[in-house]
């Protein structure tokens, strides 16, 4: 099972009941959204470029997860004409991890075709520079502290790092959906039961971010795991679907509804949007906790250890207030 493993939501209550739209703050969050652009990092996406309190700066794709660099940039520049975001830079940096091939077999990757076929708007152009340039650049020149939305594999921010140290001083915190920390892994291969994609799909770059020393709030599938994506939120949402974003939506999942059947679907990246909106949806604990990036059985586990770096973990997250901010920012 792979990254996108398990959705099964708290529904019952919150589906029947108002959904809140969030107030906007006096001056919006600077943020950057690092994905590779699958489903829920569509939806993940969306939600920051719709929530008021933030004011997206860059997105930068990273082609080492489930998407490959040209379809991952093309699925951005939609998203944005999709929200009614104005422009927003877009670039994307290398297919391949920093060490190693890429994990993610050929045939899973989203590619052009699939994008084409998701019926978003005509979007602009990238940006020249590249992912880590774009990255890069964004920090350096905002007068705030920056936010990052970290819901695919680490590459970019590694590589902005290693090359620009000082970019951590600026940096407010860093949002990774990854890991499994006291859970299992998604299984990524027979031998490996104890990664998950994000991670597993680049374990020297996530390493290099955990090691930084850059403040980072971990949202693993020790958290996803509590908030699924079911068919009666699916069926909720065909019934009560009134924006282009919940249209959207709605019909990208309808492509996964075996999978959603299957109770294998989660909202793995959205839900990090959510925390990094609103931090008390789930139980925060500061945990040691670094990343296996020698090749064997636990290659890309995110392992608690005695002496690693200290991160915020996400655990024990409040479903129904979740889909409340869901709701209320995509389809108020």
């Amino acid at each position: 099972m792979f990254k996108r493993v398990a959705l099964v939501l708290l529904l019952c209550c919150t589906l029947s009941g108002a959904f809140l739209t969030p107030a906007a703050a006096q001056t919006p969050r600077p943020v950057i959204i690092d994905t590779d652009m699958t489903t829920d990092d569509f939806m993940a996406t969306l939600l920051t470029l719709k929530d008021p309190n933030f004011e997206v700066k860059a997105i930068t794709v990273t082609g080492t997860g489930w998407a490959f660099c040209d379809a991952g940039v093309q699925a951005a520049l939609g998203i944005v004409a999709l929200a009614d975001a104005g422009d927003i830079p877009v670039s994307c940096w290398r297919d391949d991890p920093l060490v190693g091939e890429n994990p993610v077999p050929a045939d899973w990757r989203t590619n052009l075709e699939a994008v084409a076929a998701l019926g978003l708007p005509e979007g602009g152009q990238p940006v020249d520079e590249d992912a880590v340039a774009l990255f890069t650049s964004t920090v350096q020149d905002s007068p705030e502290k920056v936010t990052v939305l970290a819901i695919g594999p680490l590459t970019n921010i590694a590589q902005a790092f290693e090359d620009t140290p000082s970019l951590i001083d600026n940096i407010e915190m860093i949002y990774v959906m990854g890991g499994a920390v006291d859970v299992p892994g998604s299984e990524v291969s027979d031998e490996n039961t104890t990664a998950e994609w994000n991670i597993y799909c680049d374990p020297v770059a996530a390493r290099m971010v955990f090691e930084s020393g850059a403040p980072i709030t971990l949202v693993p599938l020790d958290a996803t795991n509590d908030v699924p994506l079911s068919m009666d939120f699916l069926n909720q949402l065909e019934a009560d679907k009134h924006t282009p974003e919940a249209e959207f939506v709605y019909t990208a999942l309808s492509n996964s509804t075996d999978f959603i059947e299957s109770g294998g679907y989660y909202f793995w990246d959205p839900l990090a949007a959510g925390i990094m909106a609103d931090p008390s949806l789930a139980t925060m604990t500061e945990r040691d906790v670094t990343v296996i990036d020698v090749p064997g059985p636990d290659f890309g586990r995110t392992k608690p250890v005695g002496n690693g770096p200290r991160i915020e973990v996400a655990t024990a997250p409040d479903g129904a207030a979740f889909l409340d901010y869901f709701m209320g920012t995509l389809n108020p």
